[in-house]
Parts: structure tokens; C-alpha cells; sequence
């Protein structure tokens, strides 16, 4: 009976904490869903274009091969090859960035991350990433001029401002508690005020309206997910087959425990 206790006890603290530990491992958790459909194919290869011709020149997707696009994606070879390999590189190979690291060192301070797995190291999952890419917002005082709610302090520059514009953050005053203290910001701080949301500069004039750059950050977002966990597509495709036959095995044992049945009554 002790034992059973201290399971029972040990099984409510461990949910209790759980909450905890999601926040302390991936920080904000309440963000816009990313939407992810692995199904769909049209958007995982805009977002590979996409990943190619903007992120692939200083991020690699090391534990990915150009072959496995083509066979995932519904590519052949030689569309891969003139749409999506920029360098030199071959169709069976990882896909490398073509920014030597030493180099990326040497100008950053540090080589920016192999995102073959950034879609699965956040608590948030692939609403991170997609988060991230709509959070970038313009702040002077940081060396690149660009700063991100999601990741505050960023070395990275806004990769694509040109399609989204200028993003300046809306502010307001910290709100006090009973205590007359600064309560926390929300959302992220600038200048010593609480962040409350976004808007775009009129000039430069965005590429994209608001509503196109979000499909873009949400494409984008399915193919990382995608490159962080390439059998998912495969694993949902089999999932099907596997509970039919799960169902067909259990009407069948259903029958023969019938059959069984019937003679011993």
C-alpha cells in the first residue's frame, strides 16, 4: 500500500512539474500555430525554393540529402539540380551551406547553426522557427540593426526583410503591480517598454503583402519540420495501413474466439 502512495504521489508531482520544465526548456510558449501539413506537397517545395535561395548561404541542412527532396517532395533529379543546388555540390550529397566556416567565424564571431533539427529542438516544436521568422523587428542599437521578440538579442539579420519590409516594434509603458514594480513584458522589450505588437514601415515598399509573407515564414516552417523528421511523411502514410490491419486482426480474433467459445459452452 506504501508503494502504491508513493507512486501516486510521485505521478502527481511529476505532472504538476511538467508545465515548469516545457516553460524553463523553450521559454514562451504561448505563439501562433504554424499550421504544419506534411501532406502537403506544393508548400514543402516552395518552402525548400525558399530555404535554398535564402537561408542556404549561411545555414546548412547537414543531416539532409538533395536525393531525399527529390524522392519526398515529388521532384525529379533534374529539378533539384536547376532549382535547389546553387553550388557545386551533387544530387546524392548533404546539403552544406557554401559559406566556408572558418570564414563565418571569423565575420560573426561564430558560424551560424545547422538547422537540420531546429524544427524538433524547441519545446514549441515548428512554431518556433515559424514565430521567429515573423518576430524580426528594426532596433539601432543592435550591431546588425535587427532584433526578435522570439529571440531576443539575435546576431542574425532579418534574412527576409526585402519580403516582409521594415518591422517596428509598437510599445507601451510596463504595467505595475500592487507594489508599485515594473511586471515582466509579455511579448519582449525596446527602449524600456513592453513590445505590443508590429508595423511596417511604408519605405522600402515590402515585396510581399502581410498576408503573402506569412505563407512564405508558414512554407518555410513545413520544411524544416519536414528535413527534421523526413519519415514523418512516411510514418502517417503507413499509419493508416497499419490500424486497418489492427482492425481486421481484432474481427478476426474476434470470430475465432467465438469459434472457441461455442464448443465449451
Amino acid at each position: 500500500m506504501t508503494k502504491i502512495r508513493f507512486l501516486l504521489l510521485s505521478l502527481l508531482l511529476v505532472s504538476g512539474l511538467a508545465p515548469a520544465l516545457a516553460l524553463a526548456a523553450g521559454g514562451e510558449v504561448h505563439m501562433k500555430s504554424a499550421q504544419v501539413d506534411l501532406d502537403d506537397k506544393a508548400a514543402l517545395q516552395r518552402g525548400a525554393s525558399l530555404f535554398m535561395s535564402y537561408c542556404s548561404g549561411c545555414h546548412a541542412i547537414s543531416f539532409h540529402r538533395y536525393s531525399r527532396l527529390s524522392e519526398d517532395l515529388g521532384l525529379t533529379a533534374e529539378q533539384v539540380e536547376q532549382n535547389l543546388i546553387y553550388n557545386d555540390q551533387k544530387i546524392g550529397e548533404t546539403i552544406k551551406t557554401g559559406m566556408n566556416p572558418a570564414d563565418a567565424t571569423a565575420w560573426f564571431g561564430k558560424a551560424p547553426p545547422d538547422l537540420s533539427v531546429v524544427a524538433r529542438a524547441k519545446a514549441q516544436g515548428a512554431d518556433w522557427t515559424y514565430n521567429y521568422l515573423t518576430s524580426f523587428y528594426v532596433d539601432e542599437s543592435r550591431p546588425t540593426g535587427w532584433n526578435n521578440t522570439v529571440f531576443p538579442g539575435a546576431s542574425m539579420p532579418h534574412p527576409l526583410w526585402e519580403l516582409q519590409g521594415m518591422q517596428h516594434a509598437k510599445t507601451e509603458s510596463k504595467h505595475k503591480n500592487a507594489k508599485g514594480e515594473a511586471e515582466p513584458c509579455a511579448v519582449g522589450e525596446y527602449k524600456g517598454e513592453c513590445i505590443i505588437g508590429f508595423e511596417l514601415a511604408e519605405s522600402p515598399k515590402p515585396r510581399l503583402s502581410p498576408e503573402e509573407y506569412d505563407r512564405v515564414a508558414k512554407d518555410i516552417t513545413a520544411f524544416l519540420a519536414y528535413v527534421g523528421e523526413p519519415n514523418a511523411i512516411r510514418r502517417e502514410s503507413v499509419g493508416v495501413w497499419v490500424v486497418l490491419f489492427l482492425a481486421f486482426f481484432t474481427f478476426m480474433a474476434y470470430l475465432l474466439k467465438v469459434e472457441f467459445w461455442r464448443d465449451i459452452h
